[in-house]
C-alpha cells in the first residue's frame, strides 16, 4: 500500500491482496475514496454525487449546455481561424462541392476536410437555408467536447469506478480550454473525442498485459479505435495517430515489452485507415494538382515543428505560464495529484496516463509554434490522475500533501480571480461602460461558490468541492460570454461595419469591396462574393463597378485620390472604429458609396 494521500500501485507480477478488477483495474483505495466513508462529506453531497453517477451522460450533457451553450449563442465570429473555417465550409453548402476547400477563390489546404463536412452538414441541418449564422458552424464543436467528455468517463471506467469516471469526465467538462474550444467553430474539440476514443482503446490494451486476469480487447472495440485515428486524421491531419504511436512507443520502451503492441492487430487497422482515408486523399490530391499535400503538410505541419508561425512563437514555458487559466477548476486538484502519481508511476494504469499527458505537453512546449490549444490533448489523462487521487487519499493527510493541496489551492484562487475580473474590468477598456449590476452579482455569486469549493477542497470534502465547482463554473462562464464578450463592442469591428453596410446597401449594388480592413469575420458576414482587390487595385474595382466600399483609414487618402484620377467620385455614409484583436491594433473604418467613371 502506497503512502497515505497517494494512488495505490498495482504491480503487473503481484497485484495487492485487496484490489478487485471489475470492469477494469479498480483500486480498494479509490473505491472507498469515493463512496460516503469520509467523514469530512456530508450524507446530502454524497447522495446528490451517487445519483449523478447513476445518469451520467444526462448530467454530463445537462452541464455541457450550461457551460457552452450561452457561448455558443451570445459571442460573433471570431477572427481569424473560425472565420475562416466557417467560410470555407459555408463555401461548400452554397457550391456543393464536397472535395475541394477555399476561402473566396483561394484554395484553403491548411487542414484536411473532416471539419468542413461537419460543419457544412451540421447548417444545412440547421440553418434552414439561412448561412450565415454562425453558431449553426459551432453545433460539431459542441458535439465534439460533448463526446469527449462522455470519451473520457469510458476511458477511466477501465481503471476504476463510475464515481472516479464521472469526476474525471465532470472535471474535463468544466476546464476553460475545452469550453473555449467547444464554443468556437475549429478543430480541437473534434480532435480530441478522436484522441481520447484512440488512446482508450489502447489503454485497454496494455492492461490486459500488464494486468492480471484483465482480457484485452475485442476486434470490434480495436477496429473502432482505428477509426477514430482515421477520423482524426480527416479532422487535423497527424496529430491523433501521433499522439497514439509515441504513447505506445514510449511505454514499450519503459517496460521493454513490445509484445502487446499485436493485440492492437496493426494490419487490420491500417486496411480501416486506408478505407476511411485513400477516397478524398485521391480525389483533393486530382482537384488540387497535388498542391494540397504540398501546403498541409509540408508549409503548416512541417513549418509550425521548424518557426514560430504567423507571430505564434513563444519560448518553453509558455503552457505552463497559462496552465492556471487553461486548466481552471481542475488545478483546485491538480498539484498534489500529479505529485502522487509520479511516486506511483509503477502503477500500469497511472504509468500510462503519465505518459500520455507528459508526451502532449513536453512536445507542444518544445515546437516553436504555441498557440493555448495545442496541450488540449494532454487533458483527459490529467483529468484522470486528479479523480483518482482524490479518490485514494485518506485522512489525515502528511505535512508534504498539506502543503500541496495548499499551493493548488492557490493557484485556483489566482485563476478565479482573473476569470471574475475578466467581464467586470475589460468593457471598462474595450466596451461602452461597466457590466449592469445583476451580471457583476452573478459574477461576484460565482466566485463565493468557488470559495466554498475550495474551502471543502482544502478539508479533504472533495464530493462538496466538486458540486460547487461545476456551480461556480456555470455561474462564471456565463457572465463572461453572455455579460461581458458581447459588451465588447470595440472589438467587434466586423459586426458594426456588416451593420453599416446593410443599412446602406441598395438593390442592384455589386458585392461590397474591402480594403484594408478584410478580416475573415466580416467576409463571412457580407458574403462569399465580397471583393477582396490588393490595395493597388482597389481604386479601379471601385471605379468600374461602382457600390459600396469598406476602406480603412491608412488607405483612405490614396484610394480617395486614385478613384479621382480615375474619373470616379465618392461620398461617405458613415464610420466604425474600434481595435482589431487579430493585429492588436485600432482601426478605423469609411464606408462610402463609389460612384462609377463614366
Amino acid at each position: 500500500m502506497g503512502p497515505a494521500g497517494s494512488v495505490l500501485v498495482v504491480r503487473a507480477t503481484r497485484p495487492p491482496r485487496r484490489a478487485l478488477y471489475r470492469d477494469g483495474l479498480i483500486l480498494n483505495r479509490v473505491r472507498n475514496g469515493l463512496s460516503g466513508e469520509s467523514v469530512s462529506e456530508t450524507p446530502l453531497a454524497e447522495r446528490i454525487y451517487a445519483a449523478c453517477t447513476r445518469r451520467p451522460v444526462l448530467v454530463l450533457f445537462l452541464l455541457c449546455l450550461a457551460l457552452w451553450l450561452p457561448g455558443i449563442l451570445s459571442l460573433p465570429a471570431m477572427d481569424r481561424d473560425e472565420a475562416r473555417f466557417a467560410q470555407a465550409s459555408k463555401q461548400m453548402v452554397e457550391t456543393g462541392n464536397l472535395v475541394d476547400i477555399r476561402f473566396g477563390t483561394v484554395p484553403r489546404y491548411k487542414k484536411p476536410i473532416g471539419i468542413y463536412w461537419l460543419q457544412a452538414a451540421s447548417t444545412a441541418v440547421f440553418g434552414h437555408g439561412a448561412l450565415n449564422a454562425i453558431w449553426t458552424y459551432r453545433v460539431p464543436s459542441f458535439l465534439g467536447g460533448f463526446v469527449a467528455v462522455l470519451l473520457t468517463f469510458w476511458l477511466v471506467r477501465a481503471i476504476g469506478p463510475p464515481s472516479v469516471a464521472f469526476a474525471a469526465a465532470l472535471l474535463l467538462a468544466l476546464c476553460l480550454l475545452l469550453a473555449v474550444e467547444s464554443i468556437i467553430a475549429t478543430t480541437d474539440a473534434v480532435l480530441l473525442a478522436t484522441v481520447v476514443a484512440g488512446q482508450g482503446v489502447l489503454l485497454r490494451a496494455y492492461l490486459a498485459a500488464r494486468v492480471p486476469a484483465r482480457a484485452p480487447p475485442g476486434l470490434v472495440l480495436i477496429l473502432i479505435g482505428w477509426a477514430a485515428i482515421g477520423i482524426g486524421v480527416l479532422i487535423k491531419g497527424p496529430v491523433t495517430p501521433v499522439i497514439c504511436l509515441f504513447t505506445a512507443l514510449l511505454l514499450s520502451l519503459w517496460d521493454r515489452q513490445w509484445s502487446w503492441l499485436s493485440t492492437l492487430r496493426p494490419l487490420r487497422g491500417l486496411g480501416v485507415l486506408l478505407l476511411l482515408l485513400l477516397p478524398w486523399l485521391i480525389a483533393i490530391g486530382i482537384e488540387s494538382h497535388g498542391a494540397f499535400f504540398a501546403q498541409s503538410l509540408g508549409h503548416d505541419f512541417a513549418g509550425k515543428l521548424g518557426t514560430g508561425q504567423e507571430s505564434h512563437g513563444a519560448p518553453p514555458g509558455y503552457y505552463l505560464a497559462l496552465s492556471t487559466i487553461t486548466l481552471w477548476p481542475a488545478t483546485l486538484f491538480l498539484i498534489p495529484a500529479l505529485v502522487s502519481a509520479v511516486r506511483n508511476r509503477r502503477d500500469p494504469a497511472i504509468r500510462f496516463l503519465l505518459v500520455w499527458a507528459g508526451l502532449v505537453w513536453i512536445a507542444a512546449e518544445l515546437v516553436p509554434t504555441k498557440l493555448p490549444h495545442y496541450v488540449l490533448p494532454a487533458f483527459p489523462a490529467l483529468m484522470a490522475l486528479a479523480a483518482l487521487w482524490f479518490g485514494a487519499v485518506k485522512a489525515p493527510l502528511s505535512r508534504a500533501q498539506r502543503y500541496l493541496v495548499g499551493v493548488a489551492a492557490v493557484q485556483f484562487a489566482v485563476g478565479m480571480a482573473l476569470i471574475v475580473a475578466a467581464p467586470i474590468l475589460a468593457p471598462r477598456f474595450y466596451g461602452h461602460g461597466p457590466l449592469p449590476l445583476w451580471f457583476v452579482l452573478a459574477g461576484l455569486a460565482g466566485a463565493v461558490i468557488g470559495l466554498v469549493a475550495l474551502l471543502n477542497a482544502c478539508h479533504r470534502a472533495f464530493h462538496p468541492a466538486l458540486t460547487f465547482t461545476a456551480a461556480a463554473a456555470v455561474l462564471l462562464y456565463g457572465v463572461v460570454t453572455v455579460g461581458g464578450a458581447p459588451r465588447l463592442d470595440r472589438l467587434w469591428v466586423s459586426e458594426h461595419a456588416a451593420a453599416l453596410v446593410a443599412h446602406n446597401a441598395r438593390p442592384g449594388d455589386p458585392p461590397p469591396i474591402l480594403i484594408g480592413y478584410q478580416e475573415p469575420s466580416l467576409v463571412f458576414l457580407l458574403g462569399t462574393h465580397t471583393r477582396l482587390p490588393a490595395s493597388g487595385d482597389a481604386a479601379a474595382a471601385a471605379a468600374r463597378n461602382g457600390g459600396l466600399a469598406l476602406v480603412e483609414e491608412r488607405d483612405r487618402s490614396g484610394f480617395l485620390a486614385h478613384l479621382s484620377a480615375l474619373g470616379a467620385n465618392a461620398h461617405a455614409l458613415g464610420q466604425v472604429s474600434g481595435l482589431n484583436y487579430s493585429r492588436g491594433k485600432p482601426v478605423r473604418i469609411t464606408l462610402y458609396r463609389v460612384k462609377p467613371a463614366p
